[in-house]
């Protein structure tokens, strides 16, 4: 019996021998094993495979699984699309003799001479078995099967459907397609975003894509893909913060390529097949032509070439260095920017121009290292910092972007700004000393040399007076156009505002404000038309609160950095003097009530939905997407501006800050128009988002009916809501005052939902899809915020991803109370712009609801628009 143990082993021994020699397709391996891309020379069979032999791990080389490759990896491979989703020792390649050894500590991979390149951490406790499951996650258990290390959670540059990309994680791309070594692109996922970055610099965001859009107010956790799209999930998974909704199939990949592009691919045909791959235009891939390429977008394919000023520095190289055509001139080479021994003040330094029309992919993610300052000063910041190799110079905004490090490639951009340019630094070569002059000095050029002397003190000083002048002037001389002096613009620097304007500028751009097209609380708006021909519509704000310019900027400069599709973008500003004026982009279908209530052509009901929808995406953005919460605080038809298609974007949103006191009065006024108030709004609860979500019921109602909340109906009309149990007067005349919630909740309860849609729709449009838009609104109704659903949960009922919610009657009883008092209205309370008298308002909160505190107020415009 002793000699059994012996035997035992040896026949343990010999096992393992048989099984490194004899290729597999086991779905378990044991300690003890080792393996090479000799022993499995076959990649597509491995050494271990998934329960249906979808995945594989295998050691091979992915230039030339025939052989002809010399970089091997462990690797993980999809076989039907022979797709390589994960890769091991992706910095330390081996041979094609290197091993990988499994064994009670873990994996090691070493190459032929035994030495290690890559092995697991250390684990908690001994190795049990490796396995592959059929999501292609290569795992370690222990001996309960627990789960020791998975290379899900050590990512490459894909992950697969099933896996988390946790936040802090990242995919890296791969050099090439041979070289599987970490390459120069990530996909950085954070609290709230998805970045693809180069060299630390960001040159796409998922939040900023079309069609895809924040939905929640939680931080993210992890990205992952399903059969249905691309997701930042947070709360364990339960709140869906950012979707992009896409058709991946039954199984899918989100990839980096080694190029820079990121894509989700769905499987079918044997091959992945992209569905999504951003950035759209491959020249805003920061070095798709390589340093200093001009990259044009020619129907999908970049062409590369020099900036003029350039020339490729060798043919041969792929992509080309564009270096100065000038030889006297050269690149400088990047220094550690803590090394203050040479900043480059010691170099002669020049700066070669771009020309017009080109940008970087960079200027649209950073802000600008400097505001406010003229050319020469920019020039400057860059020449004192060794680090700098470039800038980019705003001549509208006067704002100076300074590139840094590693120089990428430039674009050509039809669209951009004339009046951004990009200056690359260079060192000016020193001249050879020429020795045969120094051993014989023309004695002609003692007599000249006096005159010479004075000539070059008068030019230099002629040229200090020029840029003098110029730096008074504080604007490059690109165009005539005036602008605010130097010392208002240096007055302040804040980094990330939109173009800033001269006043004269608009002045020219609005034919000296001649063509108003709206007012409001804030001031009025007149169309301009810019240089480039671009319309705008300019608002000029009266009786502004912040005296500060300073202040004045920092909000705008956080309303400029709020970007969303149904977000009204602000291209720029003025603050010149006591004139503040904003600029929007122009949307040329006007706002939301001419075409609602207008007599022009009606609105299908499907470009209503969609108005809706684009509205509460809009707001959920507002709430929960930027980085600075901003509550809207006057939601109504007038703020929804329509554009092409009907594409609905939300104005005026974060500007209740720059309202005055006086005004603030006039803004709380402003919200208690029947149709739009919120309770809260007279019974003291703290102002919230959820204020805003009970506009967007009150705006939804209208959507629905085509009028206004409170509108004159006809005598018919009321006696026909009467006969239902509406109980609504009608004056002398024949006409009455109907408050159209409070005959939507009673038609809700009678389930009469077709009789509230616009009757100009004449039958083209069914009782359900009246039904969704009528509980959503009031759901957002209810007198109680908390009950309210947030402007996400909202996106989601309109989209149909999650059922409508049941609007819950006890709150919103007060809706016949208000339906009441607005029927018993006088036409001269009607043509008193219908206004709620917040005195009758109050007493009715106080004797009816105990729980309300005695004392109202109304919020101060000051107090709502959000925390900053």
């Amino acid at each position: 019996m002793g000699s059994f143990p012996f035997i035992f082993s040896i026949l343990l021994s010999f096992c393992a021998i048989v099984s490194c020699s004899t290729p597999s397709t086991n779905f378990i391996l044991y300690p003890n094993f080792t393996a090479s891309s000799i022993h499995f020379i076959d990649g597509s069979v491995g050494f271990l495979t998934s329960p249906n032999r979808t995945f594989r791990a295998a050691i091979l080389s992915p230039g030339g699984q025939g052989g002809s490759g010399t970089n091997y990896y462990l690797c993980i491979l999809h076989v039907p699309s022979n797709t390589i989703t994960w890769s091991a020792n992706r910095n330390t390649p081996i041979s094609s003799t290197g091993t990988m050894t499994l064994s009670v500590t873990g994996i090691v991979v070493a190459d032929e001479e035994g030495s290690l390149m890559w092995s697991t951490p250390p684990l908690n406790s001994s190795v049990w078995s490796l396995q592959l499951t059929e999501a292609g996650n290569l795992m370690l258990l222990d001996q309960s099967d627990a789960i020791l290390w998975e290379s899900f959670n050590y990512p490459t540059d894909t992950i697969v459907m099933g896996q988390k990309l946790p936040v802090g994680g990242f995919l890296s791309s791969a050099v090439s397609s041979s070289d599987l070594s970490v390459g120069s692109y990530w996909l950085s996922i954070t609290a709230s975003d998805a970045l693809l970055q180069w060299k630390n610099l960001t040159y796409w965001k998922l939040s900023m894509n079309n069609g895809a859009y924040t939905t929640s107010s939680y931080q993210a956790e992890y990205m992952a893909i399903n059969q249905t799209g691309l997701y930042l999930l947070g709360n364990n998974g339960s709140h869906v913060v950012i979707q992009k909704n896409l058709s991946v199939s039954d199984f899918g990949i989100a990839k980096l390529d080694y190029s820079g592009h990121f894509s989700v691919s769905n499987f079918s045909g044997g091959a992945f097949n992209p569905i999504f791959a951003r950035p759209d235009d491959k020249c805003q891939i920061p070095f798709i032509c390589g340093t200093l390429g001009l990259c044009r977008d020619d129907a999908d394919n970049p062409v590369c070439s020099c900036p003029s000023n350039f020339h490729p520095s060798s043919q041969s190289q792929n992509p080309p260095v564009c270096v100065p055509s000038d030889d006297s001139y050269s690149l400088p080479n990047p220094c550690n920017p803590t090394d203050t021994s040479n900043t480059g003040n010691s170099l002669l330094v020049s700066y070669l121009s771009l020309g017009y029309g080109i940008d970087y992919f960079s200027n649209d993610f950073t802000s600008p290292a400097k505001y406010g300052v003229n050319l020469s000063v920019c020039e400057d910041l860059c020449s004192g910092d060794c680090s700098c190799l470039g800038i980019f110079y705003d001549n509208l905004s006067n704002s100076c972007y300074v590139l840094q490090n590693q120089l990428g490639s430039v674009m050509s951009n039809a669209s951009s700004n004339n009046d951004r340019l990009g200056f690359v630094k260079a060192i000016v070569r020193p001249s050879p000393a020429n020795s045969g002059q120094a051993l014989g000095f023309p004695i002609v050029a003692l007599v000249l040399l006096p005159f010479f002397g004075f000539f070059l003190l008068a030019t230099l000083g002629f040229f200090l007076w020029r840029r003098l002048r110029s730096s008074k002037t504080g604007k490059l001389n690109l165009n005539s156009q005036t602008i605010p002096s130097s010392e208002e613009l240096d007055a302040f620097s804040i980094p990330g505002l939109p173009v800033r304007f001269g006043y004269e500028e608009l002045e020219a751009a609005t034919d000296k404000f001649k063509t108003m097209i709206g007012s409001g609380g804030f001031g009025a708006v007149y169309k301009g038309t810019l240089p480039d021909k671009s319309h705008v519509a300019v608002k000029k704000i009266t009786n502004f609160g912040i005296q500060g310019k300073k202040d004045f900027c920092t909000e705008i400069a956080i309303i400029g950095n709020v970007h969303h599709i149904n977000l009204v973008k602000l291209r720029g500003f003025c603050a010149q003097g006591r004139e503040r004026l904003l600029v929007y982009e122009y949307m040329n279908r006007g706002s939301l009530d001419h075409t609602l209530f207008g007599n022009g052509p009606v609105l299908e009901w499907q470009e209503r939905v969609e108005i809706a929808l684009g509205t509460a995406r809009g707001l959920a953005y507002l709430h929960s997407g930027c980085e600075h919460k901003i509550i809207h605080c006057d939601v109504k038809p007038e703020n929804i501006l329509l554009h092409d298609h009907f594409q609905a974007k939300i104005s005026d949103f974060g500007l209740s800050k720059l309202l005055s006191s006086e005004q603030s009065g006039l803004f709380t006024t402003m919200r208690g128009t029947r149709g739009y108030l919120a309770p809260e709004w007279l019974t003291g609860p703290a102002i919230s988002d959820k204020t805003d979500v009970y506009s967007f019921g009150m705006v939804l109602l209208e959507i629905v009916s085509g009028r206004k909340n409170c509108s004159l109906r006809t005598r018919s009309e009321s006696m026909e809501d009467e006969s239902s149990g509406g109980g609504y007067s009608s004056s002398s005349s024949g006409r009455g005052l109907v408050y159209f919630p409070m005959l939507a909740l009673e038609m809700h309860e009678q389930g009469r939902y077709l009789e509230l849609a616009d009757p100009r729709l004449e039958g083209r449009v069914t009782s359900e899809d009246v039904e969704k838009l009528v509980r959503v609104a009031l759901c957002c109704a209810h007198e109680d915020p908390a009950l309210r659903p947030s402007m996400v949960s909202v996106v989601s009922m309109l989209e149909g991803e999650i059922p409508s919610g049941q609007p819950k009657l006890e709150s919103l009883n007060f809706l016949r109370f208000y339906g009441r008092r607005f029927g018993g209205a006088s036409t001269r309370e009607e043509n008193n712009n219908r206004q709620v008298d917040f005195t009758q308002m109050n007493a009715y909160c106080t004797s009816s609801r105990s729980s309300l505190p005695l004392n109202f107020s109304c919020i101060s415009s000051q107090q709502i628009s959000g925390p900053r």
